[in-house]
């Protein structure tokens, strides 16, 4: 089941103080961006985010499950009406993943 467009809409509203927050469409669902980073997913109507140590410490509650089926265990965040929560785990998350690799120009 993909996730509505309101959903995605309030995460990126309760995100919006990270950063510049974006999202991409993408496996069906979609990527959660911030400051160009890749930060976690939306799928399901349910919030993703990379786990990282950093943000470890920061979470109310530890839940971890994959977004999708074969994916990896991403840090679940059921919380997502909570902005202020939202904003400094999406934050330090984008702060402790590696910047993105540049693209390579095309040959052509």
């Amino acid at each position: 089941m993909a996730s509505s467009i309101s959903f995605v809409q309030l995460v990126v509203d309760q995100c919006a103080k990270a950063g510049e927050v974006t999202v991409r469409k993408m496996f069906g669902d979609y990527g959660v961006y911030c400051d160009g980073k890749i930060i976690g997913l939306i799928s399901d109507n349910g919030f993703y985010l990379k786990p990282t140590e950093e943000v470890r410490p920061l979470l109310h509650t530890e839940v971890m499950r994959p977004p999708y089926e074969g994916a990896k265990p991403y840090f679940y965040i059921e919380e997502v009406d909570d902005r202020e929560y939202l904003t400094q785990i999406v934050k330090a998350t984008a702060a402790a993943l590696p910047e993105p690799k540049p693209k390579k120009a095309k040959k052509g």
